[in-house]
């Protein structure tokens, strides 16, 4: 599941015209870059969650032929529905296990790794954390015995040296926790499923490109220049 459906007001007026994922880096837009890492690590079908400017990216994507994956759309609708409020919409389209990540994120991680630690550990829940400091982003998380025990992006808290990564992966049983036809954030959706310890941790090591902001596109567009492999 790719999240997609957001406004991007952050990098207006680059979002005018397109959503987020669709900003062209190197003459692809972001999202194409995002879906082949995925590919090449073993993932075929994708949901991904529209909003804004929908149109945009199923006219560009279709089904994923061009690719070779098959991709299915969920739409918001008129109501941005947040992240967990779009996991929701889309559950009907889900398996019953599955991983839920951004379309404005770059993840080089063990996924196979991930996937196998998920299906291991019972939870309904696994989130990728990194060991952050402050370093890429400001930390989010409270890390502890292999579980996540706080999650916040607005305080900094005691022992919050963690930051999300961008990807989790989730029972679909998880979903009951989300209110329907309401805008839920992710933080409280996450929350609900750290107050049951139903949240595991899956320790990742590689930094995390996004282009949530300039400064980060401009890091991505490093990057790429650098890593001609990914063109």
């Amino acid at each position: 599941m790719i999240l997609a459906g957001g406004l991007g007001t952050r990098l207006r007026p680059l979002t005018l015209e397109v959503p987020k994922p669709m900003i062209k880096i190197a003459g692809r837009p972001f999202l194409e870059y995002e879906l082949r890492l995925l590919k090449k690590n073993g993932f075929k079908r994708f949901v991904i969650c529209v909003g804004y400017k929908s149109e945009v990216i199923e006219d560009y994507f279709g089904h994923g032929k061009n690719l070779g994956v098959a991709i299915s759309y969920s739409n918001d609708g008129k109501q941005q529905l947040g992240p967990a409020g779009g996991l929701k919409n889309a559950a009907a389209l889900l398996d019953p296990e599955f991983m839920v990540t951004y379309g404005d994120s770059f993840l080089q991680m063990d996924y196979q790794g991930f996937e196998k630690e998920f299906q291991s550990s019972r939870k309904l829940g696994m989130m990728a954390v990194l060991e952050n400091h402050n370093e890429f982003a400001k930390s989010d998380l409270v890390v502890r015995d292999g579980l996540v025990i706080k999650y916040d992006k607005n305080q900094q808290l005691p022992g919050m040296s963690w930051i999300n990564y961008g990807a989790t992966m989730l029972r679909k049983e998880s979903l009951d926790y989300i209110p329907v036809d309401t805008e839920v954030g992710e933080e409280e959706f996450y929350r609900s499923l750290i107050k049951k310890k139903e949240l595991a941790s899956f320790e990742t090591f590689n930094r995390f490109y996004e282009i949530g902001t300039t400064s980060g596109l401009h890091e991505f567009e490093k990057f790429l220049s650098e890593n001609l492999d990914f063109y």
